[in-house]
This record gives structure tokens, sequence and C-alpha cells, in this order.
């Protein structure tokens, strides 16, 4: 008695109105209690005034008595079934259609409890009962659940379920799993049995985050061979025309380009200032920070590189040391996701001041030289077995060559053979396993900087033998002819470069006497440019090219091949990792 008057008197609070002392009393465990009595009083049958009898399907009807308000307490349609005049106001027994037994008595006893435990077999049966009845604490509770269940296997019937009944919330969270995580989602079986409409709705969406647009072309491709094409040979015949069109290395049309959700960092990687360096540092444009990431396991200047399926591949170059200088026949991966190097297997020769493109998913490795070789040789790289292959060589010698790829051919663009530096352009194409000559530029440059934007080629400053440039041709695949554009704002000659987000971006380089540290951006809209940011210090002769936000940014102990395996299985197990 004496410990009941003492929580009284904690709940009890004084006050005076008119002149009048009074207090106030609230008993907080009140509620809970009363629906716990009402609970023992359902399941003792008593008391109770209605009584729901549950058919579905095809299952013996099942009956549950509870008590009106109870039930309209906790859902709207309960309360406007037995409040507003409809027929069930009188009825002891009401009938219900559509819902499973099962879940109808846990959203009954939700309704007298508070409380629900639904696993993962069920919860998609326990939220389409509770969006028909309105109780909306339990759907968004099973679509939190639904939510944290997303993976590559679920996604699409997750959102379609989502979708049909309404819920918003859990339709959009899928949508952007399935976006984010597409490479993957297009591996399982809900993808391929999407309908021809689902699959164009899909892959048309700009949010859907991919690496490259192979990608969603092979997803497609895998999709269409699952499929029977008998009945629409207008699917047949477009597609068919799109392997047509590869083949033949025709221009394409982009309207516009993809906005992936993983941020994209331009990389750059070794360089030269006074010796070669072993740096590699990321730069987002959006916030225009930089990531210092874990350094090439040898310094190297004159390198190239280029990203395929998100791995970061420094191909080439030389390591100049106090010590002595060597050329470097290496080819090393880094995987964002682990913040790592791992080595792959060598070139045939070194190759400093060389040019990368990549096809088809295979890393060209074109001309640079080997002391005082000057190489016309190309040789090819397949990340999947991890090997070389020669093919045809180029039609000249050159070091310091500009490489860019547009629809499936390779260009390059002016360079040094041993005795002039050269204003000529070649064109290899893979399926011939030839090379031959196009227009050529109005300049002689060697160690500019070339990219591909469009279906344009971007050549910027480099050097013609008495002075670095800062002017700048764009090459037109169509027509085959050189114009001039805008020029930098600085000479420069080993730079870096790289296209993002529809700008070029050039980095770093020599303008004839410092090495510099800036970086200039060019807006193809406006034919400028601008400067945007500095590198951390000064260099020449970087490897540059775009992948996704590093996951991890401190350094790791990165395993090495004496401790591990061997570099070809090295380089699988990474690539797979990332996959």
């Amino acid at each position: 008695m004496s410990e009941c008057l003492t929580e009284c008197k904690a709940l009890v609070t004084p006050s005076t109105r008119n002149g009048h002392r009074v207090f106030s009393y609230t008993l907080e465990s009140h509620t809970a209690a009363a629906f716990a009595i009402m609970n023992e009083l359902r399941l003792e049958r008593q008391l109770c005034d209605v009584t729901l009898r549950v058919r579905y399907r095809d299952l013996e009807a099942v009956d549950f008595v509870a008590h009106k308000v109870v039930l309209a307490s906790s859902s709207p349609v309960f309360r406007a079934m037995f409040t507003n005049g409809l027929k069930e106001c009188g009825m002891e027994l009401v009938p219900i259609e559509g819902i499973h037994p099962k879940v109808m008595n846990r959203l009954i006893e939700f309704a007298y409890t508070a409380s629900i435990s639904v696993g993962e077999k069920c919860v998609i049966h326990v939220m389409n009962g509770a969006v028909m009845y309105q109780i909306d604490s339990v759907v968004k509770a099973c679509c939190d659940f639904l939510v944290q269940q997303l993976d590559p296997s679920n996604a699409i019937g997750i959102g379609s379920f989502a979708e049909q009944i309404g819920c918003t919330e859990l339709h959009q969270k899928a949508r952007e799993y399935i976006y984010m995580n597409f490479s993957q989602v297009a591996t399982q079986e809900e993808f391929f049995n999407l309908t021809h409409c689902q699959l164009v709705t899909l892959i048309s969406r700009d949010e859907l985050n991919v690496r490259c647009e192979s990608e969603v072309f092979r997803a497609c491709e895998a999709w269409a061979q699952l499929q029977s094409l008998d009945w629409d040979p207008q699917c047949k015949d477009y597609l068919a025309q799109i392997f047509q069109d590869l083949t033949l290395h025709k221009p394409t049309k982009v309207n516009s380009c993809r906005t992936p959700k993983v941020p994209q960092l331009i990389y750059t990687a070794g360089g030269y200032f006074r010796q070669s360096l072993s740096y590699l540092e990321a730069y987002n444009p959006c916030t225009g920070s930089w990531l210092r990431l874990a350094d090439l396991q040898m310094p190297r200047s004159g390198l190239a590189a280029c990203v395929i399926s998100g791995l970061f591949y420094a191909v080439g170059g030389r390591n100049n040391a106090p010590d002595g200088n060597m050329d470097s026949n290496s080819l090393d991966c880094y995987n964002p996701m682990n913040n790592c190097w791992l080595p792959c297997a060598a070139m045939s020769v070194p190759r400093n001041r060389i040019g990368v493109g990549v096809i088809d998913c295979m890393i060209y490795a074109v001309g640079g030289s080997h002391g005082c070789i000057h190489h016309n040789s190309v040789e090819r790289y397949d990340p999947e077995r991890d090997q070389w292959q020669l093919v045809a060589p180029m039609l000249t010698r050159r070091i310091g060559v500009g490489v860019a790829v547009i629809n499936r051919l390779l260009y390059a663009v002016g360079g040094f053979d041993g005795t002039s530096r050269l204003s000529s352009c070649e064109c290899y194409n893979p399926e011939r396993d030839e090379w031959k000559t196009m227009a050529s530029m109005y300049t002689v440059r060697s160690g500019a900087g070339v990219c591909a934007l469009g279906n344009h080629i971007f050549v910027m400053g480099g050097y013609d033998g008495t002075n670095q440039l800062n002017s700048v041709e764009r090459y037109s695949v169509e027509t085959d002819t050189w114009s001039f554009v805008a020029s930098m704002r600085h000479r420069r000659s080993a730079l870096g470069v790289t296209a993002l987000h529809g700008r070029v971006y050039v980095l770093g380089g020599y303008d004839g006497s410092t090495f510099l540290d800036s970086v200039e951006c060019y807006d193809p809209e406006k034919d400028a440019w601008s400067e945007v940011t500095h590198m951390t210090s000064g260099r020449s002769g970087v490897g540059v090219a775009v992948t996704m936000e590093p996951c991890q940014k401190d350094p790791p102990q990165c395993p090495t091949a004496e401790r591990e395996i061997d570099g070809a299985s090295q380089h699988n197990q990474q690539k797979h990792s990332l996959l």
C-alpha cells in the first residue's frame, strides 16, 4: 500500500484553481494495461461484438472474434465499416475476402498489442494486408524491412510489388537500388523475365549507374538471347542494325549522357618533377577536393592510363631516378574498392611516352620508346586472360603519341618518329587489323594531350620542336577534317588529359621553363577554357583517366606477388571483387 501511495504521489501535480487546491493525475501505463486486458477478453471470447469470417481462395474459412472498437481504432477501413452506416455496422458475422487468415490474425494481434513479428517469407503478404486495411504503421515497418532486404536477385520483384500496391516509398527505393546496381541486377533471373517494354524503360533511365555503355548493351544482348524473337521481327531487325553499326564503326548520335550517382573522379598517376613520381591522386570536380591514394609500386613518368570496368590501369612509362633511368613494360591495376595496386602481365617491350586506348574492354598500347628505339608496334591486352598480343604495327614510328577511340576505331595522333615532330594521324580498324592514314593536323605536335568527346577528337598543346604550345585542334570523324578551337590559358607539353561530364580537363605539363600544377577545363558549348584547380605539386608526363570514387581512402598494405599468388590470379581476383 505504501509503495502504491508513493507512486501515486509521484504522479500527482498540485495546483490552485479559483482559490481551491486541485490536483491532476495521469497513469501513463493505463493505455497499455487496458489493451492488454482487452486482448485477454478477446482470447477468452468475452465481450466480443464481431466475428470476422476470413476466406482466402480455396482455403477453408477461419473465424476471428474481436471488438469492433479495437479494430476501428487501428484501421480506417474497419472504422468506416463499423461506423459509417454500412451494412457491416449491424452485423455480428462479417465475411472477409482477399486476405490470408494468417495475415488477418497478425493484423488483429497488432490492433490489440501494437506489436507484430514478420519473417522474410511472409512480409509481402503482411504488407499487402496492411495496405488493404490502411494500417500505415505496419506498412511502413514492412517497407523498411524490404528496403534492407534489397539485393540484385529480388530488387525488380520488390519494385514491381511496391508499384502494384501503390507504395511509393518502397517503389522509389527499389528503383534506386536497381539503377545503382544495374550490372549485378542484369545477371539475375528477374531481369531476364522483364517484358521488352519494361526492359526499354529500364535501360532508358539516365540514372543507370554503369561504368561504360557496353555494360548496358551486353545486358540487352543476353536478355535477347534468352527470348524468342520470332514473334517480334522488328526487335530482331533493330538489334541486327545495332550490331552492324558497331561493326561498321558508324558515328553515334548521343542526345544525353547518363548521370550515375556514384561520384566520378579524375585520377592522375605518376609524373615527373626532378625525378619520376609514384603519386596516385584523384580530383573531384564537384567538390574541388583532392585525395592522396595508394602509391604506384614503382615511380613512373611518361606513362598512360585507362579504365576498364571501373579498374584503373597504369601502362608503361619510365623511371627517371638519380641512380639511373629505366623504361617500363609494366601494366599495373588499381582497384578503387580497396585502394590497392596489383601487377598484371607485362608488355612485350618497354614503352616510354606511350599512348593507350580501349576497344571492346581491351587495352591497346601504342608506340613509345625503349632507349633509342622508337616503336611503331602496337599490342593489345585482354584483362580476362591477363595476356598481351601483338596487332598490326602503325604506319609511322611514334613516341609522345596521343591516342583516342571513337566508334570502336583507334586514332594515333602526332608524336615524334626519332627525327621529326609529326602532324600526321592514322586510324586502326580492329576487324581488319590494319591502319590507314587520316587527315593531318595543322600543327606538328609531340607530347600533346589527346582525348575523345562525342564524335570529335581534341588535341591540346604539345611541343613543335621549338616551343611548347597552347593551341587546340579538333578533329571530326564524320568529315575527316581538323579545325582550331579556343587555346588553353597555358602552354603545355607532356600534359595529362581526360573528358568528364561533357568537358575536357588538362592537368600539369611543362611550359618550357616550369612544371605546371594548374588544371584547366574546356567547355565545348562556350568554346572557352577556365582554370579550375591546382594539383598538389607541379609535374609532367602523368597518366590520367576517370573512374568511380574510391571506397577506402587510406593506403593499405598491398600484398606483393612474392608474398601472394601469381600476377594473373591476383588481377582476376581483384577484377571480380569489383564486379
